[in-house]
């Protein structure tokens, strides 16, 4: 019977062997010596292992299952088994991954990825159902609705996650901290990210929020910059990357050319030709001595990890908050025919010193853990001023504005930034005067 069997699928595992020797279309083919040099030969018994496997399926299972269906089946395993951020993109998917970086989609507004066989929240979008339902990055989510997620592929997870607008959906997530899985509901919205966020802490004082970096990013970053020092020019500026999951490479290194006017920003290392760039700096820099606070958490990754690296390696600006997520990968997005993809992992990310940020991230100058600060009642201390006939002083009492009164109730890492920017100003005017 096994003889029968690798028998009848010769002709299979000969035209996978086939396929696997073409080069992948749009990929130029090297040289046929080069070729010979280069590429290992096929391993015969996985693919006859393969063969065997498929046959098995066809002739055993306990429901006829279509060709298309199995190799479609088989693509996407290859694919999962090779990193978390590998997959194959069916035409929805393809659709929506174009879509997405020009900043408008459906969904549920979350970046999310594989781990363990269970979908990771990478970070929540702002102003988004989940943002606003409380998804935190870090979050496990092991069902949604009536299904479990043990098994299920990412793009399929992502689909299940997509659907019509004011349609409701549950999502059961496992959090650190929390005992037990709990249950959140969500209602799918049209989601609109707007890249770029900022205000005035206090005059002279900016807040500048990127959520997601897409290809106008950096021209948004700039005009925002111009509209905050348009009544008086910024004595400095808090950046904000926390739960910023990424998006395009170039508008990243547009957003550090805003703060560095020399240098290297990234390169990146792969095993293609095309996979080894080289990004730097340009002259025409708006903001090249501003002095500069970056806030980074474990929601930050990517394409933040990229600017808050190459700030850092350039001592443009102070880290603040705590380890960024750790994706130091680059994923291109390889057209199959014109309506599929293939998004695969080419190259690795290095900040100008050289720092891989696969798998470590990038730690914080100044570690400050999210929490909220609480006024301590102090005892009434007799003064001066309490005593009976102390000298008036001649001079007219100014109140003191110790700005937004709230900020370190409602973002205790923010409440820093800003103190430490002012102390920042203050030695700067200090060592000019």
């Amino acid at each position: 019977m096994k003889l029968i069997a690798d028998l009848k699928h010769t002709s299979l595992a000969l035209a996978l062997g086939t396929a696997l020797a073409l080069p992948v279309q749009g990929w130029a083919a090297e040289p046929e010596a080069e070729q010979q040099e280069s590429v290992p030969a096929l391993p015969l018994e996985e693919l006859r292992m393969f063969a065997e496997v498929y046959g098995r399926i066809k002739d055993a299972y306990v429901e006829p299952v279509d060709d298309r269906e199995l190799l479609q089946d088989a693509i996407r395993g290859m694919l999962a088994g090779l990193d978390p951020h590998s997959s194959y993109l069916e035409p929805d998917a393809f659709e929506s991954l174009q879509v997405h970086t020009s900043g408008e989609f459906g969904g549920l507004g979350i970046e999310v990825g594989m781990e363990d066989g269970f979908v990771r929240v990478i970070a929540p979008i702002d102003d988004t159902p989940a943002q606003r339902a409380g998804i935190r990055a870090g979050d496990l989510i092991i069902k949604i609705d009536d299904t479990p997620m043990q098994g299920l592929g990412l793009n399929e997870a992502v689909e299940m996650m997509r659907g019509e607008i004011g349609s409701e959906i549950r999502l059961t997530i496992v959090r650190d901290g929390i005992e037990k899985p709990f249950e959140v509901k969500l209602v799918r919205d049209a989601i609109k990210v707007v890249s770029v966020k900022h205000k005035l802490l206090e005059p002279g004082y900016g807040y500048l929020r990127i959520t997601q970096f897409q290809l106008n990013t950096a021209a948004d970053l700039r005009k925002a910059l111009a509209n905050m020092g348009k009544e008086q020019p910024l004595k400095g500026l808090v950046l904000d990357l926390r739960n910023n999951p990424g998006g395009v490479l170039q508008a990243a290194v547009d957003v550090v050319d805003t703060f560095i006017d020399k240098g290297l920003v990234v390169y990146t290392e792969g095993r293609l030709p095309s996979s080894q760039l080289k990004f730097s700096a340009t002259s025409e820099t708006p903001a090249p001595n501003l002095p500069l606070v970056v806030l980074i958490n474990g929601g930050s990754a990517s394409a933040s990890e990229i600017v808050a690296g190459a700030l850092q390696d350039h001592h443009r600006a102070v880290l603040m908050g705590t380890d960024s997520f750790g994706k130091g990968s680059v994923q291109t997005v390889l057209p199959l025919g014109s309506d599929r993809g293939l998004k695969l992992t080419t190259a690795r990310y290095f900040t100008p010193n050289g720092r891989s940020i696969q798998a470590q991230g990038i730690q914080p100058d100044l570690m400050v853990e999210e929490g909220r600060l609480t006024e301590v009642v102090h005892e009434d201390f007799i003064k001066e001023r309490d005593l009976a006939g102390h000298l008036e002083n001649a001079a007219v009492m100014q109140p003191v504005s110790n700005g937004d009164d709230g900020l370190a109730q409602r973002d205790f890492q923010l409440y820093q930034a800003l103190n430490l920017l002012k102390a920042l100003n203050i030695v700067s005017t200090g060592s000019q005067g």
